[in-house]
């Protein structure tokens, strides 16, 4: 039996390049039998988590690696750390290079890779065995590292493959290093051969006609079969047999990625979690200067168990020691999403959702049975947000804190308009086709619209445009910076990730996005931007300049009728949350006078509640045209403020928990399942039991599914 490693294959994350996914890689790898998979993206490690996760699931091993591609005239490197240490060099050795270019771009020079070479694996990769560069490069590394030098070669398919291979070879016999066969892959699958030309054109700026010889000759640089690369390699039959010499010996996994998130002062306290501890109940104490209510008191010593279980402490730490610098400085900001199902969030002031008059469901912000980090969204203000931001980079120094990554993606718009322009459309074509999509699915343009527009859905140019776009759809653009999702490490963050620089001035963005850092258990933190909080703020500077009244968050009127009469005219044009059209028609019809009706009104105009049918039922029990009933008693307390109307995504949770027998932390999984079952799928692992399990438990089965469908409206 033939056994091959593939140690070089572009992904889409090696930009406009590469024509597949990181995991259709690994999925067609195991499929063909090959033994090990190598990644190698040039100077980046952007899709490594997406194919090691990958990998992880087919039980392929996955190599990390990296192509290094030098700025001084070097030929290209393969490169693959052999141990944790390793890796850490390879990702400051990427740091590097990002941080002295601009955005997107990396300046490598061949004394950084020979500095940073230490427990590296390379392999040098060049098209033209004459060039006298590879000789000089492979003889400088195999002395700094001597018996970690390989010489890659790759066959082309031209009339000159086998005077190329043996060039390689008697170079690499010169030098002593041994010759090792790689495919350099540019897809998983030959048809994916087209899209390649594309982003070739795109990358190039040109046409299809005009790219010319530039693109390449043929479909054969594939994904190969062990069995088919000894073939192709049968006057060199060692060079793939080295392959699997060669990756043994790259040893490091991304599960050897320890991450320590950073110590935090223990403040007056001995530890993280005592101080946290003290902070919460002294927090607890100042929001309920007349006696913290028992509900409260228990909810805090649950969620502090559970906190210092987790060893989460210093995150909460963090928060607030965020939330501390902002509020002395007069910036206002706000907690939002999951974490206001905390106590602790609410006595720490990060969020105002106060434990006393809501139900919390704590365990979809922290569960010990789900291992996932928590997550905690502030607001700030939109125009003093960077002062919260180089706080944090003050504190904790660019070498240990920076900004996750958001992968732009190509939308149908964008695809249409750059495929097309590749195809050699014109611009009114293009613009015409484009104009014709509609919404951000990836369903493209039918024929049907194509002849709408007044275009020959038959041309033989515009049917390829259309359906290279269709498959281009989704693919990666390039990385941009996160809203504010801030990664902080204990030891160096350049060792962990690489880091390079954003457009903005003073800002560094890591590699991995918020999907990555999850999959490896790294926390983040959210430090966003709310243009209405700026406002809020303006209005306070201007009470206290023309009125002389001072106000803040916390002392504004909570209930103003007048305010509410207002609103249930609709008349809220400016009004954050209630101002769009949906919303503005809800409002008469809903009528709301008090803070929780607007809670309802917000979240009763949101796909949950409309897809689950739930929202006429419960007007018309609000305007009192229908007679209020709970499902049961046990339910009641769960839909007593709905009028026995699930309008929450927090009480969908607790009807699975209370009527159908699930855990809090499987109905957190629910939950998620729910959110990304368009893309993953696993949504019929919770189906049958939630819904079945009502049924068993005595509830209708109409009203079962009712609750399903409204979680479903969540994803």
């Amino acid at each position: 039996m033939t056994r091959y490693a593939e140690l070089c294959a572009f992904s889409n994350f090696s930009f406009l390049r590469g024509a597949s996914y990181p995991d259709e890689l690994v999925l067609q790898a195991e499929k063909l039998g090959i033994e090990a998979l190598a990644v190698t993206d040039v100077n980046t490690l952007a899709g490594v988590v997406r194919a090691h996760a990958a990998a992880k699931k087919t039980g392929l091993r996955f190599i990390v690696g990296a192509r290094l591609s030098f700025a001084d005239g070097t030929p290209d490197l393969l490169c693959y750390p052999s141990d944790r240490a390793a890796y850490g060099r390879l990702c400051k050795l990427l740091t590097r290079g990002k941080r002295r270019a601009a955005k997107g771009a990396c300046d490598l020079s061949r004394a950084d890779a020979l500095e940073l070479g230490e427990g590296q694996l390379f392999a040098l990769l060049h098209e033209d065995p004459r060039e006298p560069k590879i000789a000089e490069t492979l003889r400088d590394f195999a002395a700094a590292y001597p018996g970690n030098v390989r010489l890659a070669a790759a066959r082309r398919f031209r009339d000159d493959d086998r005077r190329r291979l043996n060039m390689f070879a008697a170079t690499a016999a010169r030098v002593g290093v041994p010759l090792i066969a790689v495919g350099d892959a540019l897809y998983h699958i030959p048809a994916r051969k087209p899209l390649q030309d594309i982003l070739h054109c795109i990358r190039e700026h040109c046409t299809v006609d005009e790219a010319g010889r530039a693109l390449t000759a043929n479909a054969e640089r594939h994904l190969k079969a062990p069995r088919e690369m000894l073939r192709l390699f049968a006057d060199h039959p060692g060079a793939v047999e080295e392959t699997i010499a060669f990756a043994a010996r790259a040893q490091f996994s991304l599960d050897e990625l320890r991450y320590e998130y950073p110590d935090e002062s223990a403040g007056m306290s001995a530890t993280p979690q005592a101080e946290l501890e003290r902070l919460a109940f002294a927090g607890a104490e100042a929001r309920y200067p007349g006696g913290v209510p028992e509900k409260v008191r228990k909810a805090l010593v649950h969620e502090l168990a559970l906190i210092d279980q987790l060893s989460y402490a210093p995150y909460f730490l963090t928060v607030h020691d965020i939330v501390r610098y902002a509020r002395e400085r007069g910036i206002l900001c706000q907690g939002r999403g999951s974490a206001a199902n905390s106590a602790v969030c609410y006595c720490l002031g990060v969020t105002s959702v106060d434990p006393a008059l809501v139900d919390l469901l704590f365990e979809r912000f922290v569960s010990a049975e789900r291992d996932e980090p928590p997550d905690i969204d502030v607001d700030f203000e939109h125009e003093r947000r960077e002062e919260v931001i180089q706080y944090i980079y003050g504190k904790y120094g660019r070498a240990r804190a920076g900004i996750a990554a958001t992968v732009i993606t190509y939308r149908t718009r964008s695809a249409i308009r750059e495929v097309g322009k590749a195809m050699g459309l014109s611009e009114d074509v293009t613009g015409a086709l484009a104009g014709g999509t509609w919404g951000g699915g990836s369903s493209g343009v039918s024929p049907e619209r194509v002849r709408e527009i007044g275009l020959d859905a038959d041309d033989l140019r515009i049917k390829r445009t259309l359906a290279l776009s269709k498959e281009l759809i989704g693919f990666p653009r390039h990385l941009s910076q996160h809203t504010g999702g801030f990664v902080m490490t204990r030891g160096a963050l350049e060792e962990v990730i690489p880091i390079g620089n954003a457009a903005m001035a003073d800002r560094t963005f890591v590699e991995w996005d918020k999907d990555d850092l999850d999959a490896l258990g790294m926390i983040k933190v959210d430090v966003l931007a709310l243009g209405m909080l700026t406002c809020i703020a303006k209005s306070f500077a201007l009470l206290k300049k023309h009125y002389r009244l001072e106000h803040d968050l916390a002392s504004l009127p909570s209930e103003e009728p007048a305010v509410y009469d207002m609103i249930c005219r609709a008349d809220t044009l400016g009004v954050f949350q209630i101002e769009s059209r949906a919303q503005m028609s809800m409002l008469p019809r809903l009528k709301p006078r008090n803070f929780y009706d607007l809670v309802i009104e917000v979240a009763i105009v949101r796909p949950g509640p409309i897809q689950g049918d739930m929202v006429h039922p419960y007007l018309r029990r609000r305007a009192n045209k229908e007679q209020v009933r709970y499902p049961s008693r046990e339910l009641e307390e769960v839909l007593g403020k709905t009028l026995g109307v699930p309008l929450f995504q927090e009480q969908a949770m607790k009807i699975a928990i209370v009527a159908a027998g699930f855990t809090p932390s499987e109905a957190d999984g629910l939950r998620r399942a729910m959110a990304t079952f368009r893309r993953t799928g696993t949504i019929h692992q919770y189906r049958e039991k939630m819904v079945e399990g009502m049924v068993a438990r005595g509830y209708e089965r109409d009203f079962a599914e009712r609750c399903f469908r409204q979680i479903e409206g969540f994803g």
